[in-house]
């Protein structure tokens, strides 16, 4: 393990994902956890609980971005002690306006996302863990869960996750990051050659909104309606 970001969801963790992988640094991201729930999700649930098989989550892997992994981000800095750490890093304001267009809604508010994931939540056992998961994240962490997504209480509880990591990171082993930076400081950080290419710039949140919350809940509403018999008898025919 090389490097271990420590910064928080909606930090442009998806441009550092694929721009590690530019760096030849394969990176655990969220999607690795998504990719496999049935193994992954059990994993991480005892990984929270302190009984974490990090090589074994982590195999073949080089760097670490985005919850769960940055979560715990001060354990594994003992874990990989010579793994240096990436803190990313947004304006509060921004930070919270992503937040409340994505992860946020999955809890509050009163959203088609928020419904879907609730309804989800409900007829999908492995969705409803992973949920807790983070649920049990977010409570510890003090960040939003707790604040019922207040803006002021959330943006105060990301400057607090921010200067936690800089205040226990040894300066020579961070490196606080905004994507704006670009290139030049990550790869100096990493003692890398700066691509050719630019760094990437991804928006993802309409991809967060459409393939991480609403089409998982419609297809697991879909599976439980076919799983319990549904209506199919009583669902009305197109004429001929």
């Amino acid at each position: 393990m090389k490097l271990i970001g420590a910064g928080l969801p909606r930090t442009a963790t998806t441009t550092q994902m694929i721009a590690l992988e530019m760096l030849g640094l394969p990176c655990y991201h969220m999607r690795d956890m998504m990719a496999d729930p049935a193994t992954s999700i059990p994993q991480w649930r005892k990984a929270f609980e302190g009984n974490g098989d990090w090589d074994a989550l982590f195999a073949g892997k080089e760097s670490i971005v985005d919850w769960p992994g940055s979560y715990h981000w001060r354990e594994l800095m003992d874990v990989y002690p010579d793994a240096k750490v990436l803190l990313s890093v947004r304006s509060p304001e921004s930070w919270v306006a992503s937040m409340h267009n994505t992860i946020a809604q999955i809890w509050f508010g009163d959203t088609l996302m928020h419904h879907l994931a609730m309804a989800q939540y409900r007829i999908d056992p492995l969705y409803a863990s992973w949920l807790d998961v983070m649920n049990d994240m977010w409570t510890k962490a003090d960040i939003m869960v707790k604040s019922r997504g207040d803006p002021a209480e959330m943006a105060a509880g990301m400057e607090r996750w921010n200067q936690d990591v800089i205040d226990t990171v040894p300066a020579d082993r961070l490196l606080v990051w905004n994507p704006k930076d670009g290139w030049e400081p990550l790869c100096a950080f990493l003692e890398l050659d700066v691509p050719s290419q630019p760094l990437p710039n991804v928006n993802d949140t309409e991809n967060f909104q459409k393939n991480l919350i609403m089409r998982p809940a419609i297809d697991a509403i879909n599976r439980w309606w076919e799983e319990n018999g549904g209506l199919a008898d009583k669902v009305p025919q197109r004429p001929a």
